[in-house]
């Protein structure tokens, strides 16, 4: 009887680990008006829509509509990785010059490493469109505690920008003409002991060294 219990007590683990982790993402818009119900914040339901369509795998979200201070986008971002274990946190708002745009500054202040090229790589997508990407002050970087860590990115506000940021430029047939951030993102998280991401490749198709990827679950 023990020998059996024994076994079926390790088939059920082994079941257990076979089932992906969910990602756990923080969304956080950062907006002195939408935060105080001027208007209809934007940024989070144009995130969730999005990985609505482009996740294939285990994903669940935690969401913030926060003031333009950086005393408060510093907790919640902490509180964030720290507290509720999310492994990516994308912010909306606040990388512009404006005296009050200061996503960066806090973003900054809880990193333990810097990200710089997925900020390169927004504002080479951005240009596309408008000559002012240039005034973006969009930054990524890295949160390690003891025994987690995410990636924080910061995001444009407006829909539109978010997508295109996301997903990158393609033209009428489909075809990747400038790749968006999201592709380099699973692979990010792989490294720094997230779970697996699986994405709709119509949507954003992964990128990963052939070393790295898994074969489907069973």
């Amino acid at each position: 009887m023990s020998v059996t219990t024994s076994n079926t007590a390790t088939q059920i683990d082994a079941e257990v680990a076979a089932v992906p982790r969910p990602l756990k993402i923080g969304l956080v818009s950062i907006s002195d008006r939408a935060s105080t119900g001027v208007y209809q914040d934007q940024g989070i339901p144009a995130l969730q829509g999005w990985f609505s369509a482009a996740l294939t795998s285990p994903w669940e979200i935690e969401t913030r509509l926060i003031a333009d201070e950086q005393s408060i986008i510093e907790q919640t971002l902490i509180a964030l990785v720290d507290q509720h274990h999310c492994d990516l946190v994308l912010t909306t708002g606040g990388t512009g010059p404006a005296r009050r745009d200061v996503t960066p500054e806090a973003t900054m202040a809880v990193a333990t490493k810097e990200m710089p090229g997925f900020g390169e790589q927004m504002r080479q997508i951005s240009l596309q469109f408008v000559p002012t990407a240039i005034l973006s002050r969009q930054v990524a970087v890295i949160r390690e505690t003891d025994n987690h860590a995410a990636l924080i990115l910061n995001l444009p506000g407006q829909p539109k920008s978010i997508k295109e940021t996301l997903e990158g430029l393609k033209d009428a047939d489909g075809a990747q003409i400038v790749s968006g951030i999201f592709a380099a993102v699973p692979y990010c998280i792989d490294l720094i002991g997230g779970p697996y991401i699986e994405t709709d490749a119509a949507v954003c198709k992964v990128f990963r060294p052939k070393s790295a990827i898994r074969p489907p679950v069973a």
